[in-house]
């Protein structure tokens, strides 16, 4: 199978609530074309070659859900348009893990593929399978890193941001408007947290060359009940894009009297820690294509955070372009999967050949 049938055969999958279908769809075509040892469990899908060697490539298979225009009878649409493949997923990231399966099945060394599920809920799947003992010396994940540098240029992103959200609760006492002496305004004490906030430098980090600087933001803010009544509580919610290394000082704001802070999500930022491995990847995409690719940094957390938290040299590579992902329209460049398919292939060659 070519990667373009592969590609539309994994986009037309509904998987963005129950991704068992998907994984059944991966598991029989590993089965059918490689001689791969194939296990499937909570993780995900995770095939090994001759061993599995030390290099992976990491994908994973479950999407957000679709645009109603993006479904037709509980199925999922894919069209052609031009040299573009369209459908939910097509870009994030059944597209440049279509490349990535038959880069697995077409090179001629030990290798490992995993393609897991609940990435867009956190990394669930990449979390269960480190939690087992996944750990291979370096990955690949096949998400976008298409056109960063220049248009159309697939580059090798070396590092990301992570994300960590946070609540801030801000606690009162309730009194009458017309004599708020008598209680105490939460949203007072929110607004002297978001004082605090303010004030706060976010972390930034070096990654082989290349700079990360954090990012705070806040969300949202909640709070009272009525408009002749001192509200008691108040919540504002905070989007947090961290960077390897140190973190905002957000835990300040418990220092305010009634204040107390919680965090919700903490996705983990990705550092390659291995200037050769990540040359090697950008040796590989610069003689897949004619555009001169670069190494560049990535605003937004993957799966790759997690494997290199756990201990995996990472690297991001993939056809997605930014802009691409979670749209109405979506859609990837079918040229663009061939070349990453030559990409994967080539570098599973090189680094399992030992070069």
């Amino acid at each position: 199978m070519t990667v373009r049938g592969l590609a539309r055969q994994l986009v037309s999958i509904p998987s963005h609530d129950d991704p068992t279908a998907a994984e059944s769809a991966i598991t029989e075509w590993l089965q059918s074309e490689t001689d791969a040892v194939v296990e499937r469990t909570e993780a995900g899908v995770i095939a090994r070659r001759d061993g599995g060697g030390r290099c992976a490539l990491v994908g994973h298979h479950d999407v957000v859900p679709p645009a109603d225009e993006q479904t037709d009878d509980g199925a999922y649409v894919v069209s052609e348009r031009g040299d573009r493949l369209y459908g939910r997923g097509s870009a994030d990231m059944k597209g440049s893990l279509a490349a990535a399966l038959c880069a697995f099945r077409d090179a001629d060394s030990p290798c490992t593929i995993a393609s897991f599920r609940g990435e867009e809920r956190g990394g669930v799947g990449a979390r269960r399978a480190i939690d087992a003992g996944f750990a291979p010396d370096y990955a690949v994940v096949v998400e976008g890193s298409t056109g960063y540098s220049a248009t159309g240029v697939t580059d090798v992103a070396i590092a990301h941001k992570g994300r960590r959200a946070s609540t801030i609760h801000a606690h009162g006492a309730a009194a009458h408007a017309s004599e708020p002496e008598s209680g105490t305004n939460a949203v007072y004490r929110a607004a002297d947290a978001i004082d605090v906030l303010q004030e706060l430098s976010p972390p930034e980090s070096g990654v082989l060359g290349h700079d990360l600087r954090g990012r705070l933001c806040v969300a949202e803010i909640e709070g009272g009940s009525a408009w002749n009544v001192v509200p008691d509580s108040c919540t504002i919610t905070v989007d947090e894009r961290t960077v390897p290394g140190e973190r905002a000082d957000i835990g300040r704001v418990t220092e305010i009297d009634g204040v107390e802070w919680d965090v919700e999500q903490d996705l983990p930022p990705m550092a390659c820690d291995d200037d050769a491995f990540a040359q090697a990847v950008l040796d590989a995409a610069t003689e897949a294509q004619t555009g001169t690719p670069a190494l560049v940094t990535k605003p937004h957390a993957t799966d790759a955070g997690w494997l290199a938290q756990a201990g995996t040299t990472c690297v991001v590579c993939g056809a997605a372009e930014p802009g691409e992902a979670h749209t109405d329209d979506e859609s990837v460049s079918l040229p663009v999967l061939e070349r990453c398919y030559r990409l994967y292939r080539d570098l599973l060659s090189q680094i399992e050949g030992g070069d």
